[in-house]
């Protein structure tokens, strides 16, 4: 069943149905108008599982990276090192699936609509909730996403084209070296969006104002030039259309963790499914990404 919302109130009829019965499901054109805690009670509840692309406007978005204690600290400093592709915006307490700091009463153990799950650094699963797999000295990590400030780029009339198209965005594996720490090490994930070239500046400009977010472009043009040998087939996500005058633009991507974490061989860690982010409570210009409470 296709749920057609038209108001918030809509959104939560949806929802409640949805936890009397595994059958009924939403989609993303009928959350285009939820907030950030009606997206995350439709995903909680299994109404959603698809991406979060052009969710929540106005609201911080955030990739994830669950791993044991005993391996956080080196990946905390290989994100200090490594803040374009890894912006830090929460990390939670040993044991506690919580995360207060990003938004009320979020369970990252089942407010996700996709993860991974790793164990000695093969991809073991993809699930929807991962409260059977959760342990008491599990860490969690949020970082920033550039779904975040596509937002700005669509008010200043800057296409995006992925969303445009209902698509994930495309996720490229890139030949940039990241700084190591520890196990942690690896090559830059990237995401590109077709840019008009008379548009490429002020894009730039807008995205450096969202440095939790990825900040400003890292690359233009040319794919070949950081590694990447066809933009027609992405490792990740969706391949998207580039028309003429458009300019193929590259942003760090939070999925670089996912190859870091894998390359390390982990026993275990869990991320997001790639375009399946945590969508918090905290304003996207925020100048912190501490959520007030009051």
């Amino acid at each position: 069943m296709i749920i057609c919302v038209n108001s918030h109130a809509h959104v939560m009829i949806a929802l409640n149905m949805s936890r009397n019965s595994s059958l009924q499901k939403t989609t993303h054109a009928a959350l285009k108008t939820a907030t950030a805690a009606e997206v995350r009670a439709a995903i909680r509840s299994g109404a959603y599982s698809g991406h979060t692309a052009g969710l929540a406007a106005g609201k911080l978005q955030c990739n994830l990276a669950i791993l044991p204690e005993r391996y956080a600290l080196d990946f905390l400093r290989f994100c200090q090192r490594n803040p374009k592709p890894c912006p830090m915006v929460g990390v939670g307490d040993t044991g506690d699936p919580m995360l207060p700091t990003l938004g009320h009463d979020i369970d990252i153990r089942s407010d996700v609509s996709k993860y991974r799950v790793f164990r000695d650094g093969v991809l073991s699963e993809e699930v929807t909730d991962i409260s059977d797999i959760w342990a008491d000295d599990l860490v969690t990590v949020a970082l920033g996403c550039s779904f975040t400030f596509e937002n700005a780029l669509m008010r200043r009339g800057i296409p995006v084209r992925h969303i445009e198209s209902g698509r994930n965005v495309p996720m490229y594996r890139s030949n940039i070296e990241l700084n190591p720490a520890g196990p942690f090490h690896g090559q830059m994930v990237v995401t590109m969006r077709p840019i008009p070239e008379g548009q490429v500046e002020e894009a730039r400009a807008i995205s450096a104002r969202f440095p939790q977010a990825h900040g400003a472009p890292i690359a233009q043009g040319d794919p070949a030039d950081i590694g990447i040998a066809d933009l027609s087939q992405p490792d990740y996500g969706e391949s998207v259309e580039i028309r003429a005058g458009e300019v193929p633009v590259y942003w760090a991507c939070g999925v670089t963790p996912q190859n870091v974490l894998l390359d390390a061989q982990l026993p275990l860690c869990i991320t997001h499914s790639p375009g399946h982010m945590l969508i918090s409570d905290v304003a996207e210009d925020a100048e912190t990404t501490v959520l007030k409470t009051t």
